[in-house]
């Protein structure tokens, strides 16, 4: 039996186990900061009923200061907006509404699965004030027995979503076009505009297809008249059939509980807009998207095909 104040062999470690020791204690405290850190700075994979195609980092939009002219700079310009689908341009006409076609993910709303959103994510957003619904979503795939699989989503939605889309439905007509599938925007759209303020809900089969991308957003399916319609999405390649009409805006995720895009950029933007004849050539002098397009490798007058 070992008294008090001895000592077995076993109990003696030397320096080179010492060592070791702090060695393996090392490694791990460094791999649970690892860990730690990239749950932090995550935010989740935003859930696969949106669009496949994911968008390219893009300038955020400035504070808007447009100037009083609308005519083109730039030679590219003139061609870009002097474009009907009969090669006669409409009369531009201020009196007819603007049509404003919205995306949803990560430009209206972020969505992700809720078994694998983080909670320190979810806690830290709704901590912040974002406001959050959780949504019952019927998936595409079948359950082995057959019936339709259901997800749950854990929805967030972009600060200033509902006065947003309030004040802009008073002087635009508000057209939904997502390619997320049905199942799922459907529901939460439902949820968001409960007031019906979206004349139209356009999913992923009104999308269509090109040789550069899949679920790009054709606006010929919504109106030819191109003077005054305009889209806004995070993903530019959506828009690459009418780069003239489209406004890039930054993607919104949980992490972003700050955001004030939609009100303080978007919302002046897009009533700046609708007093324009033809909203082309202000949307080109400020994005100059086709020049975009094509540094990417994507000439802008591609065909494109429905479905």
């Amino acid at each position: 039996m070992v008294e008090v104040g001895q000592t077995t062999d076993s109990e003696v470690y030397t320096p080179k186990k010492t060592l070791q020791v702090w060695r393996t204690l090392l490694n791990w405290l460094a791999f649970f900061f690892q860990i730690f850190v990239q749950i932090i700075r995550a935010t989740p994979s935003l859930i696969n009923y949106s669009s496949t195609s994911s968008s390219p980092s893009f300038e955020p939009l400035p504070v808007v200061e447009l100037s009083e002219s609308t005519q083109p700079s730039h030679p590219y310009a003139a061609s870009a907006v002097n474009i009907s689908p009969d090669g006669v341009d409409f009369e531009s006409d201020v009196s007819q509404k603007l049509t404003v076609v919205l995306d949803l993910d990560e430009t209206l709303v972020c969505a992700y699965e809720t078994s694998s959103l983080p909670a320190i994510v979810r806690n830290q957003a709704i901590d912040a004030g974002l406001n959050w619904f959780e949504l019952e979503c019927v998936s595409s795939d079948k359950e082995c027995e057959g019936k339709p699989k259901v997800n749950y989503v854990t929805v967030f939605e972009r600060p200033g979503l509902d006065e947003f889309l309030t004040q802009l439905s008073t002087f635009a007509d508000l057209v939904l076009f997502t390619a997320g599938l049905e199942g799922y925007a459907k529901p939460l759209v439902d949820k968001i505009d409960a007031e019906n303020r979206f004349s139209r809900r356009l999913y992923r089969p009104s999308t269509s297809s090109t040789e550069f991308r899949e679920h790009v957003k054709d606006l010929s399916c919504i109106s030819t008249n191109f003077c005054r319609i305009v889209i806004v999405d995070n993903n530019p390649f959506s828009f690459l059939l009418q780069p003239v009409n489209g406004i890039p805006c930054i993607p919104f995720s949980a992490g972003q509980p700050h955001d004030d895009q939609l009100l303080e950029v978007l919302l002046p933007l897009l009533k700046q807009l609708s007093q324009q004849g033809d909203v082309r050539p202000v949307l080109y002098e400020k994005f100059h998207m086709p020049e975009w397009f094509h540094k990417h490798g994507i000439p802008t007058s591609g065909s494109a095909t429905h479905g």
